[in-house]
């Protein structure tokens, strides 16, 4: 396979990926207080919201590369 059409379905898939879930959380440790050899953590979520814009211009982008792969392959 050529690497523009790699690339080109790669870019879609990841669109409709963002698309599809429009968050994703992590989750991540942080020590709350540590006393001598006894300490304290917490775990905290946090979410990161991805805008469909995102989604929709990365599919785009895809349909776009595979458009310039097709037109060269003509040429």
């Amino acid at each position: 396979m050529k690497p523009t059409l790699i690339i080109g379905i790669a870019l879609i898939v990841l669109g409709g990926a963002v698309l599809g879930y429009e968050q994703y959380s992590y989750t991540t440790k942080e020590q709350v207080f540590q006393i001598g050899t006894i300490t304290a953590t917490a775990e905290k979520t946090h979410t990161v919201l991805l805008p469909p814009l995102l989604g929709w211009l990365l599919v785009g982008g895809g349909v776009l590369v595979l458009a310039i792969a097709a037109l060269n392959k003509k040429n």
